[in-house]
């Protein structure tokens, strides 16, 4: 019975071990198969994924919306982790070509999508216990967490300087993460994103703007931000209240979705 055992438990280190040179082309699959207990095997990740610390020095492919199968393939993986929102069709095509195993994810922004997202993940490591036992950890922050809906309309703004600035609408990670945190998404009368126009910021006249830090950065902070045109003529641009966070952090819907939440919105009720 004993040598049984041993032989069974082989076999199980065996397939832990299957995994040796994994790429992740989504920062929150990356956090998640760090999470797992994967860090060290990721030979290449893209560039949302800036979390933990050490994926800086991990080698990037590209961005996850514009992936070319050439880099990847470079680093010779055993396993390439996507979610199917960006990666083209015919770069998984050349990934299963060449006989690498690829497993696509669909990402749903919710915290029941992360931990269906965690589950499926821990599949494809074959690490079952490990992705419940991450899932319990967030079912355990989920029921310490209370959100009080606040009467706020919060109004993202994607931003590389002046020339690139974006809303978020309806259906996209900040109307979620906005939603969690109890307040109401202020640009309503739309999907995805669209172009920042000073009529759509009458339109929608947020109590707050929120940013990624870099974004805000990018237009010269706060004083730069409110010579845009519009901005200052709304109840977020006339009382300055603007929150910035990290993007990965805010949108990622990975492992730290729910302190993502609660930083969100603690955030909101400062800025009542």
């Amino acid at each position: 019975m004993n040598r049984y055992l041993i032989i069974l438990f082989s076999l199980l280190s065996l397939n832990a071990d299957a995994q040796k040179r994994i790429v992740s082309l989504n920062g929150a699959v990356t956090e998640i198969v760090c999470a797992l207990g994967f860090e060290k095997t990721l030979v290449g990740v893209d560039v949302t994924s800036t979390y933990p610390a050490s994926m800086q020095q991990v080698p990037k492919v590209g961005h996850n919306r514009n992936i070319s199968a050439e880099p990847v393939l470079a680093l010779h993986p055993d396993l390439i982790l996507a979610t199917d929102n960006f990666i083209q069709p015919t770069v998984i095509d050349q990934f299963k070509n060449v006989g690498v195993k690829t497993v696509l994810l669909k990402q749903e922004f919710s915290i029941e999508g992360t931990k269906k997202l965690i589950t499926e993940i821990a599949a494809a490591l074959q690490v079952p216990a490990k992705g419940l036992a991450l899932c319990k950890q967030l079912d355990k922050e989920q029921k310490e967490l209370h959100i009080a809906t606040l009467d706020k309309k919060v109004l993202f703004i994607y931003a590389r300087g002046a020339g690139t600035m974006m809303v978020a609408g309806k259906e996209t990670p900040l109307d979620k993460i906005i939603g969690l945190a109890g307040a109401k998404n202020a640009a309503a009368g739309f999907n995805d994103f669209k172009p920042l126009t000073p009529e759509a910021l009458v339109t929608a006249n947020p109590d707050v703007i929120l940013m990624f830090d870099d974004g805000l950065k990018s237009m010269g902070g706060v004083d730069g931000l409110l010579k845009v045109q519009g901005i200052p003529q709304t109840n977020a641009g006339k009382q300055k209240k603007v929150i910035v966070m990290d993007g990965q952090f805010l949108t990622g819907f990975g492992p730290r979705v729910i302190q993502a939440v609660k930083e969100l919105s603690e955030k909101l009720k400062a800025a009542a």
